[in-house]
């Protein structure tokens, strides 16, 4: 070895400078995510829980089909009955929440890289080291930046669960044929016509795909998260793995598993039926 190079002391670096200098926009926006996730958490753990499984299981039957709604009733009424309810919203708040967010964000981000093929080139080695970078990672500056709790979690969610969003809505519209761009340019249109009432209606059911990537994502999240504190059905296999408590494991990761199943079909139903 001829010489050594070491990375980490600039990351390091870079990540105490926006700590000690940006410090109240991190204020700010543990502030909005603890609203957001708490003000859910609410709103899906105030009624009595047979009154939400039935509320889901009604929505499943209108946005996905009578199969998925039972599997819905049936899923819910599980995780019920395991004592898992409170968890199981709160890893759904958890989720939603960040996978809003993430989508906030990512979509803009796709329609520009989308239109622009500069900025496409500026985003895509910026997508590959967000989605190829070990998900434990992104833990250390969330800790840094806000702490142990829900919202470091949610912020490290919404980065490793954004890039299907960019890439997806990206691919959508560039996927848009080119006669009907033409059509459109010939009748007149302009760029923010041919975006808003030509490239995103035909680009919708992949943008719906992305959708669907970033909340499975999201999920896949779960147990990650709860070793900074981020509590919900992660916490409970996080435990059963530190415990080896094979049962307390198994519930969560099955908990886990039904509310992922649950938002893939409800979500695939909606790209479907958009195509």
């Amino acid at each position: 070895m001829f010489f050594e190079i070491k990375i980490g002391p600039f990351f390091e670096f870079i990540v105490n400078w926006l700590k000690n200098n940006i410090e109240p926009l991190f204020n700010i926006i543990k502030v909005i995510h603890d609203k957001l996730i708490g003000g859910l958490e609410f709103v899906l753990l105030s009624p009595p829980s047979i009154v939400i499984i039935i509320l889901f299981a009604f929505l499943a039957y209108k946005l996905a089909g009578k199969g998925v709604s039972i599997f819905t009733f049936i899923g819910l009424f599980l995780i019920d009955s395991m004592q898992l309810w409170a968890q199981a919203m709160e890893t759904l708040a958890l989720v939603l929440v960040s996978a809003f967010i993430a989508l906030l964000i990512g979509v803009p981000l796709g329609i520009k890289s989308a239109r622009s093929e500069k900025a496409n080139e500026i985003l895509r080695p910026i997508l590959d080291f967000m989605q190829t970078m070990p998900a434990f990672v992104y833990l250390i500056p969330a800790v840094l930046f806000f702490g142990m709790g829900k919202v470091p979690g949610a912020i490290a969610t919404v980065i490793f669960s954004m890039p299907p969003a960019v890439r997806l809505t990206n691919l959508g519209i560039r996927q848009v044929p080119t006669e009907v761009v033409e059509a459109a340019k010939a009748f007149g249109s302009t760029p923010k016509q041919m975006l808003y009432k030509v490239q995103l209606p035909v680009a919708l059911p992949t943008i719906l795909a992305g959708v669907n990537q970033t909340i499975m994502l999201a999920l896949s999240m779960v147990v990650v998260a709860a070793m900074i504190g981020a509590g919900g059905l992660g916490r409970e296999v996080y435990e059963g793995i530190t415990r080896l408590n094979i049962g307390q494991g198994f519930e969560g990761g099955i908990a886990v598993v039904i509310i992922a199943i649950m938002l893939d079909r409800v979500t695939q139903a909606l790209s479907n039926e958009k195509k």
